[in-house]
């Protein structure tokens, strides 16, 4: 069966250093290899792709990626001449890779017109945020011509974690807990939820959200967001669509990136519907063969693996 992946990493040597500090969270043995495998985009790349049954990998560059640039004119010039790489690339495999654009939101209306121009002159599928830029979250009002250009073009944005601005207290002399085993997800979550209740989605109710790793866990909750929004102090915030679940079915969009496991996949389903997950690998921090070897087997039916595979991704990107 057909498969798109669309959390699939790449660096440039021109990047490779903002990712220095996303390095301390895995064992260095591993991160050399990792770092070798981002910077090679065909060598290696395809050939697992064959062997794994991965038939397009929409390519996006590694987090934290231009969001660790302080300066914003850099981040500028910076994105623009990543996002050109990675046209050309795609240019010359065009069967095989698709992308998202790294933006530099340090500088909201440069930010938007990139996405504009990645889109409509490079062909570009949406973009990729990981996580905050300099402190600052997709929330936040400055940002709100992204969102503006992002549902305009009918692209998506695809939510990825990074490390986080500051260390919260509960994680203190638990090192372990920080990275993509814990606090990376519940921070991605956390930022998902921060856009419904600043009315990004009331701003915006045709905006596509997309979160890697089976949703961050948001599909496993979604009962208890309404229940407890139901009782909390809403503190003047009001949702057009009254319970938060709502937007989370009608805005988000996940993928199987980084989890090959049954039961969190068979949740997503209930709590989403088909039409709302598609297949990621996580590349090349996951195995890419188990990744496909996953969704092959796991226990649903061929018209939901079919939708997960290739279709969601086709008609989302437009492939």
């Amino acid at each position: 069966m057909r498969k798109i992946g669309l959390e699939e990493h790449f660096v440039t040597e021109e990047l490779v250093a903002y990712g220095a500090g996303t390095s301390t969270v895995a064992r260095p043995e591993a991160w050399r290899e990792a770092s070798r495998r981002l910077l090679d985009l065909t060598y290696e790349r395809l050939p697992e792709m064959d062997a794994a049954g991965v038939d397009v990998q929409v390519l996006s560059l590694n987090s934290p990626g231009i969001q660790a640039e302080a300066d914003p004119a850099v981040a500028v010039s910076r994105a623009a001449a990543v996002n050109d790489f990675l046209a050309g690339v795609i240019a010359e495999h065009p069967t095989r890779f698709a992308g998202f654009a790294a933006l530099p939101l340090q500088d909201p209306q440069a930010a938007a017109k990139e996405l504009e121009r990645a889109v409509t002159q490079l062909g570009l599928r949406g973009a990729l945020v990981n996580a905050h830029t300099q402190g600052r979250y997709l929330d936040d009002p400055a940002l709100r011509v992204v969102w503006e250009y992002a549902e305009g073009l009918d692209v998506p944005l695809y939510l990825h974690p990074a490390n986080g601005y500051d260390v919260p207290h509960v994680l203190s002399g638990h090192p372990e807990l920080i990275g993509p085993m814990w606090s990376w997800g519940s921070d991605t979550a956390a930022h998902a939820l921060r856009l419904i209740f600043g009315g990004v989605f009331d701003d915006f109710p045709n905006a596509k959200l997309l979160l890697g790793h089976m949703g961050e866990g948001l599909p496993y909750v979604l009962w208890r967001l309404d229940s407890r929004w139901r009782f909390h102090n809403h503190h003047g915030i009001e949702l057009a669509l009254g319970d938060p679940s709502a937007y989370l079915r009608r805005n988000l969009y996940i993928t199987t990136s980084g989890v090959c496991s049954a039961p969190p996949l068979l949740c997503a389903l209930l709590a989403l519907g088909a039409d709302h997950i598609l297949f990621g690998t996580d590349y090349p921090f996951e195995d890419i063969a188990e990744a496909a070897a996953f969704l092959d087997n796991a226990p649903i039916s061929e018209a939901d693996r079919a939708k997960i595979a290739h279709q969601n991704a086709e008609r989302l990107l437009k492939l």
